[in-house]
C-alpha cells in the first residue's frame, strides 16, 4: 500500500508561500491500539493478541512511567521518546516560576538516526512508495466511467432483443458487484479529505 500525498494550493494571502501547491501525505486510515496488537500478533507470531495486548500495555505504562522521571525512552531501532516544555520568558531568571512560566509539557519523538534503521526523512522517502491521490481518483472515475458504459450496453443490447426482466435484472447487480470494491478508496478512509 502505498503513502498517499495530496497536493493543495496554499491559499493564505499572509503567507509568503501564497498561491503555491504543496504536497501533505494523507492517512487512509488511523489504526487503533488493539489492531495493532492484533496485528502483531498475526505477523508469524507464537503469541496471541491476549499475550501482545498485554505486553504493549505494560510497555506504553513503563515509557510513560520512565517519561515522567526525567528520562528520554529509546524505543528500540525506531527512535526515542523525550518530553519538551512549552513556557513563557521572564527578564530576570527568580522571576520565572514553574507553576505560572511552564505552560505544558508534549510528548515528543526524535526517529533513529542509526545506520540499522536510519528513519530521518531522506530515508523514509526512498523507502516509501507514494501516490498522488488526484491519481488514484482518476483512475478509479476511469474505471467507473467503464464500467457504466458496459453496464449501459448490456442493458440495451437485453432490452433491444427483448430479454425478460430477469434478464435485464441481473446485469445491473454483477455491475455493482465489481464496481462495490472501494476497500483501497482513499476517499472513505479516515482523514481523507
Amino acid at each position: 500500500m502505498p503513502v498517499f500525498i495530496k497536493v493543495s494550493k496554499n491559499n493564505n494571502s499572509k503567507s509568503t508561500a501564497y498561491g503555491k501547491h504543496y504536497g501533505r501525505v494523507i492517512a487512509t486510515k488511523t489504526m487503533t491500539y488493539n489492531e495493532l496488537c492484533r496485528h502483531m500478533s498475526e505477523h508469524n507470531s507464537v503469541y496471541g493478541e491476549d499475550v501482545c495486548l498485554g505486553v504493549a500495555n505494560k510497555l506504553q505504562s513503563c515509557i510513560l512511567e520512565q517519561l515522567l522521571e526525567g528520562k528520554k525512552v529509546q524505543f528500540g531501532e525506531l527512535g526515542t521518546f523525550y518530553l519538551a516544555a512549552k513556557s513563557s520568558g521572564t527578564e530576570k531568571v527568580e522571576d520565572f516560576s514553574l507553576g505560572s512560566n511552564i505552560q505544558g509539557l508534549f510528548l515528543c519523538f526524535a526517529p533513529s538516526r542509526t545506520d540499522v534503521n536510519n528513519l530521518t526523512s531522506k530515508m523514509l522517502k526512498k523507502k516509501a512508495t507514494l501516490m498522488n491521490v488526484k491519481s488514484l481518483t482518476e483512475a478509479k472515475a476511469k474505471s467507473a466511467g467503464t464500467q457504466q458504459s458496459t453496464d449501459n450496453g448490456q442493458q440495451n443490447s437485453g432490452s433491444n432483443t427483448g430479454g425478460s426482466s430477469d434478464t435485464g435484472s441481473t446485469t445491473p447487480s454483477s455491475g455493482g458487484s465489481t464496481s462495490g470494491s472501494g476497500d483501497s478508496d482513499p476517499d472513505n478512509g479516515d482523514g481523507m479529505e
